[in-house]
Formats: C-alpha cells, sequence, structure tokens
C-alpha cells in the first residue's frame, strides 16, 4: 500500500519580503497586450537552524477584471537556491498585466536539509498603475 505524500510545512524563521516594487510601462512592440510591467525585488530569509533549496515556486496573480492567472515553475529564475541556516537570497523579476491593478501572491516550495519537504509563503501584494500610465482607451 503506497503512503499518502506528505505536505510539506512551514519551517519557522523561513520567510519572504518583498523589498522593493518598481512599475515600468512597456512599449507597444515589447507587450502590445499587457504593456504593465512591475518589477519586484524579494528576499528569502533563513532564521531557521536548517539549509533549505528551493525547488519551486508558484505565483497567482489576480486582476481587477475578474480574471487570475496562475504561474508555477522550478526554481527561483533559473536557479535552485540553497539558503543558508542565517542566510538570505534575494532576486528580482517581474509580472505583467494589462489591467489598472493587480494583487499577487504565492509560495516556494522547497527542502530542508533533512529531506522534509517545506513551503514558504509570498506575502501578497498589490500593483497599481499609475493613473498617468493607465490607458483609458
Amino acid at each position: 500500500m503506497d503512503e499518502a505524500p506528505v505536505a510539506p510545512v512551514e519551517l519557522e524563521g523561513l520567510r519572504v519580503t518583498i523589498d522593493r516594487l518598481v512599475y515600468q510601462r512597456l512599449s507597444e512592440t515589447e507587450s502590445p497586450d499587457r504593456p504593465h510591467s512591475f518589477v519586484y525585488f524579494i528576499s528569502i530569509r533563513n532564521d531557521s537552524p536548517l539549509a533549505v533549496t528551493i525547488k519551486g515556486r508558484k505565483w497567482v496573480v489576480r486582476h481587477d477584471d475578474g480574471t487570475s492567472l496562475v504561474l508555477e515553475g522550478d526554481g527561483v529564475v533559473g536557479e535552485f537556491p540553497t539558503v543558508g541556516s542565517g542566510e538570505s537570497y534575494s532576486y528580482n523579476s517581474r509580472h505583467i498585466i494589462a489591467t489598472r491593478t493587480a494583487m499577487a501572491e504565492g509560495a516556494y516550495l522547497g527542502l530542508d536539509e533533512t529531506g522534509r519537504r517545506v513551503v514558504v509563503r509570498i506575502p501578497r501584494f498589490g500593483m497599481v498603475v499609475p493613473d498617468d500610465e493607465f490607458d483609458t482607451e
């Protein structure tokens, strides 16, 4: 009889912060349908006693028009960082949207040094297009 997979645990001391969010208007040729880019800068801080390797991520982006986008993938920006005890890992990436506002949140999935599956939540943050940048046409 197969055992059910063990759900990942939230490791005390492992946390994510959104350090900065920067808006960029994309050109018509770069992104004709989704011109609003939000570059986010994130840190994964490990104050637990165990090293953690990030193996994947999941994002949920909810747009103000009622649509949602779920993004899942391996690693973080093409890497599988190991964050030792007392260390942090920082990177930046972006979400591109078509609507005036959207909310993003998610989680990173990983393994601690004992092989236990862990999850750390990405706090929800809003993306609001500046009034002078939003096309109403």
